[in-house]
């Protein structure tokens, strides 16, 4: 715990510095080795990290794009999603799954969430599967993973996409998220449980039909130097961000191990009126986020906040009532799970490096703010 000049005690969300400092000389020399090559479009880390991500997720291909946005825009258009059709995603994630499809030419359609979960409700989808829809998509929202053989028994023949930007190294059953559908999409944002030191992505998918495709659109089309067989992009996965994200992937899963420690810790010391996430038995959450919820959430904030403890809002304003995507008509009242979760979730710190006396400090600040 690192004191304030006022002599509070000051627990920050993530923990960047420290997951650097940790493997400093390795990340610090395969940077270097990158450079001394100079192979910075297309380098040999690229395929090595490619080839270390398939054989995680136990997947065929793993295909590095620029983002986790990128990397589910390109997977849609892998199955030849565009104009006229649907794409059916939970109302309760971040505005890039919307923004994705979106780029494809296609309709986002939203579904309302399980309040147990806050992940899309397989119960729901049957009301919004047209002759339209060409993809669900399901989002392991916070790293929890969603409810995967619901979803497909609901989906019957319609594709479905894992959206599991927030869930490196997940297991649904027995198998890791991103190798449950016809692709699994990965961002690696710095404050990812895997983050690069900028933007990038990631495809996995068992399908040789989409990987081709993906791998294709991800550089211009090219299938030699100067010839393109289909009108692509610039969406390839910098060598560089390849190099750095080698080297943390041997950490994941210690990561990620701490993490559901962490919140462990949490579940045992925060006071009851607190509701916190269930440890979902028979998978395995990797808590990207530890996401509580409680009425009074910005008075909770704030209060926590006077105690040197940071925290987050993910997400405050669903999908359906971004100004961004007012032109599809929803309204407010039309997601009620999603529009009650969104005005009570506060994620607290979440990261491998907090200790038991850290979460002990936090707790004692909630039961302080709840007690009557």
């Amino acid at each position: 715990m690192t004191p304030t000049p006022s002599g509070a005690t000051t627990i920050q969300m993530v923990a960047l510095r420290e997951q650097y400092e940790q493997l400093k000389p390795r990340i610090d020399a395969a940077i270097a080795a990158v450079i001394d090559r100079s192979a910075f479009i297309a380098g040999p880390a690229v395929a090595e990290f490619e080839r270390w991500f398939a054989d995680y997720c136990g997947v065929a291909h793993a295909i590095g794009v620029s983002s986790g946005t990128t990397a589910i825009e390109l997977a849609l258009r892998a199955l030849g999603i565009g104009a006229g059709d649907e794409v059916v995603i939970p109302a309760n994630t971040f505005v890039a799954a919307a923004a994705a499809v979106a780029a494809t030419g296609a309709t986002p359609v939203f579904v309302d969430v399980a309040e147990c979960t806050g992940n899309l409700d397989p119960a729901r989808l049957h009301d919004a599967i047209t002759p339209r829809t060409k993809a669900i998509m399901p989002v392991h929202l916070y790293g929890r993973p969603a409810a995967m053989s619901e979803i497909l028994d609901a989906a019957s023949s319609v594709p479905v996409i894992e959206d599991a930007a927030q869930a490196h190294g997940a297991r649904y059953g027995s198998r890791r998220v991103g190798s449950l559908s016809a692709a699994g999409c990965f961002s690696f944002y710095p404050t990812k449980n895997l983050g690069a030191f900028g933007d990038a992505g990631l495809i996995t998918t068992n399908d040789d039909a989409v990987a081709k495709t993906t791998r294709l659109v991800r550089d211009h089309g090219r299938t030699s130097r100067y010839e393109h067989a289909v009108i692509g992009q610039t969406a390839r996965l910098d060598t560089l961000q390849a190099a750095v994200l080698r080297v943390q992937a041997d950490c994941l899963d210690e990561w990620n191990a701490r993490r559901r420690q962490v919140a462990a810790w949490y579940r045992e010391m925060l006071p009851a009126a607190i509701t916190c996430p269930d440890d979902d038995r028979g998978n395995e959450s990797v808590y990207h986020q530890f996401v509580v919820r409680l009425r009074r959430r910005d008075a909770f904030r704030a209060h926590l906040e006077s105690r040197g403890i940071a925290t987050a809002v993910h997400y405050p304003l669903p999908l359906h009532l971004q100004p961004a995507l007012r032109a599809l008509g929803y309204r407010a009242g039309d997601f009620p799970v999603t529009e009650r979760l969104t005005s009570e979730v506060v994620s607290l710190p979440m990261h491998p490096f907090l200790e038991r006396p850290q979460i002990q400090y936090i707790a004692d600040a909630a039961t302080e703010f709840v007690r009557p």
